[in-house]
């Protein structure tokens, strides 16, 4: 009954199903009832997703309720639908909760360097913002590298288990991608317990990170940040040599603190958290890609970016963001900052500037600005709000989105 409406629409809608008031929602936000009446009129736009998450939480409903949650978007198209209907029996069959229930496989085992080849090949697809094509091999791939982890032993069986925790990391990344976060959360889970079981303290680190980024995509922001600090303690106390793998993981880490912090609205802890990564980012001293952490320098000054529009600091993303080349950085990780630009011109009212950015985002990855929320709620609200007729490239736009017919 949603669908087709804006963030403030929504907000509307729910509020009166609610039976409540403009003055008491506005109350339990602390905010004015003046200003509430102009978010619901799409006059003041909802671009922070601290912000959403505080009236979600005083409506009590999901933070996707509010967002246009991609995976609504999804179940429209039958071939994705059913890609991640195949992933979530993979992750939820009962032989894979615990070795006592799996009696095992008659089928023969795939060896490990082939399955570390395919595991590469899907993590790849999921940078370049490829999800479908990540999402359609993820189920055989789990499948073989639980069977894997459950034959050999040994050596091998640490090093499957490893791939196993690893292959459960991206499961939960794309999932988070494609607006399917409480399935994300159950795939992180079980990859850090795989990655226990492995021992590799970089895996579990990786996967720890995976833990909070789940944490992030559901709006658990505190428990994001207690992750993210809990899991930085172990990664030091673990002593593994600061090798560039370890730099990337625990530098990527504390990224996702950053992130979690700024939608929290901790500005302390997110300068916390920037300097560790900023430290670690320098010691590195290039960008890299292990783990598949698109890591270093450049990432860093990205999150500044992202952290200071989730802070409302929209003059300081608009000051570094167009200045940051991150055309050696994955798919994935260029098309996140042009949007994040975008949305800072669009706080600004450049609206052209902004909408040229988007486009030129969708040119590198078509799938991703349809289901980002950012992309989704920019073009939805410039397409209300704009005095009228939207532009020919607005327009179709949109109808690419499925935001217009």
């Amino acid at each position: 009954m949603t669908d087709g409406l804006s963030i403030g629409e929504r907000i509307a809608w729910y509020r009166r199903r609610r039976g409540m008031s403009q003055e008491v929602l506005a109350g339990l936000v602390g905010r004015s009832t003046d200003w509430l009446s102009k978010v619901e009129n799409d006059r003041i736009a909802m671009d922070r997703l601290a912000v959403i998450r505080s009236v979600a939480d005083a409506l009590r409903i999901r933070l996707g309720d509010l967002l246009d949650e991609p995976s609504v978007q999804a179940r429209r198209a039958t071939a994705r639908a059913s890609a991640v209907e195949a992933l979530r029996d993979a992750l939820t069959d009962y032989r894979r909760i615990s070795p006592v229930l799996d009696h095992g496989s008659n089928g023969g085992l795939i060896e490990l360097d082939v399955l570390d080849a395919r595991l590469r090949s899907a993590w790849d697809a999921c940078q370049h913002a490829h999800y479908s094509v990540a999402v359609h091999h993820l189920p055989s791939l789990l499948a073989h590298t639980h069977q894997a982890a459950q034959r050999h032993h040994g050596n091998e069986q640490l090093r499957a288990y490893s791939m196993l925790a690893l292959t459960h990391h991206l499961a939960a990344t794309v999932l988070a991608r494609t607006g399917e976060a409480d399935l994300a959360w159950i795939a992180a889970d079980r990859g850090l317990t795989a990655a226990q079981h492995g021992g590799d303290p970089l895996v579990i680190g990786s996967l720890f990170r995976s833990v909070a980024h789940s944490l992030l995509s559901c709006g658990r922001f505190t428990a994001a940040q207690d992750v993210t600090t809990d899991a930085a303690s172990y990664l030091t106390a673990a002593r593994h040599p600061a090798s560039p793998a370890f730099l990337s993981v625990y530098g990527t880490l504390l990224l996702v603190g950053a992130m979690a912090a700024a939608r929290d609205g901790e500005r302390a802890a997110v300068q916390d958290y920037m300097r560790g990564s900023d430290r670690a980012a320098g010691q590195l001293g290039h960008d890299a890609n292990y783990l598949w952490t698109a890591f270093g320098p450049t990432n860093v000054a990205i999150h500044q970016v992202s952290t200071a529009a989730e802070l409302g600091d929209v003059h300081i993303a608009l000051d570094l963001g167009p200045s940051i080349e991150a055309a050696g950085l994955p798919v994935e990780r260029q098309v996140r900052h042009k949007l994040e630009v975008a949305r800072a011109h669009s706080a600004r009212n450049r609206f052209d500037d902004a909408l040229t950015i988007v486009l030129a985002a969708e040119q590198l990855s078509p799938e991703q600005v349809r289901d980002h929320f950012i992309s989704r709620q920019l073009v939805g609200t410039w397409v209300r709000t704009i005095r009228g007729k939207p532009s020919l490239r607005l327009a179709a736009l949109a109808q690419r989105l499925q935001i217009l017919e």
